[in-house]
């Protein structure tokens, strides 16, 4: 299968890694809009036109799957998205949502939800969470571990004094969904803040469990062909990936 992931930046390259750890593809297409990055700030109508524009660049590559690595994306341009492209499209929001109802037996469980300003807004993980069954949630935007991911800035003084402005007033969550796809990065940092007890929800697993309930994989891929694509520095996206992927 030929897959086509889409970000609007940089993060989905932690599902990416996923994908590669599970060999479900024999190509992969990353596309960043690396020149319209963050989403997480924008609006509805923006996210939707800029979604609705990543599947038309999609349509060259005649993919069988496209999959939407951005927790905003997924969050508001999803439906739309799904009207225009002539393949299956499938996102982290809805994959999340299955993850944790997996991994969480206990509907009183308290979990706390975070993502950018326009993810959290969208309450699309509230809704699909209690939909299956669970009602104590908390949510938060946490746009600053965005730019502290970017810089490399996985642990230490800066990311604990972000965590403290973030979480002191918050209840200790029995899960967290990692809802933006820069904060896999920072999981050993956030299970040090919390609890070694506490499940992370992450994106990149959340979509393989999706993909392996919706389709029916017949085979592993030994290798896997990769191409890097962005609107703007690629050259930058490339060399990102090469880091986080260990190509």
């Amino acid at each position: 299968m030929r897959v086509g992931v889409f970000d609007s930046g940089i993060g989905g390259l932690t599902v990416v890694k996923s994908l590669l750890e599970n060999k479900l593809f024999e190509e992969i297409i990353y596309y960043g809009d690396t020149a319209r990055v963050p989403y997480g700030i924008k609006d509805k109508s923006t996210i939707i036109r800029y979604a609705i524009e990543a599947v038309e660049f999609f349509k060259d590559f005649n993919l069988d799957l496209i999959i939407v690595a951005c927790n905003t994306v997924s969050a508001h341009a999803l439906s739309e998205m799904r009207e225009v492209s002539s393949c299956p499209v499938i996102g982290v929001v809805e994959a999340g949502i299955l993850a944790t109802s997996n991994a969480l037996s206990d509907k009183n469980s308290n979990i706390l939800i975070l993502g950018t300003k326009a993810t959290i807004n969208s309450k699309a993980y509230e809704v699909g969470l209690n939909a299956e069954g669970f009602k104590n949630l908390q949510a938060k935007a946490t746009g600053l571990f965005v730019p502290l991911v970017e810089e490399g800035i996985y642990s230490g003084d800066i990311l604990e004094a972000t965590f403290r402005h973030y979480f002191d007033a918050l209840k200790k969550p029995d899960a967290v969904i990692l809802g933006c796809t820069h904060f896999p990065l920072i999981t050993d940092a956030l299970e040090g803040y919390f609890n070694k007890d506490t499940i992370f929800i992450h994106s990149g697993d959340a979509i393989v469990q999706q993909l392996e309930k919706d389709f029916n994989f017949k085979e592993k891929f030994s290798s896997t062909k990769l191409e890097f694509f962005a609107s703007e520095n690629p050259e930058s996206l490339k060399s990102i990936a090469k880091e986080w992927l260990n190509l």
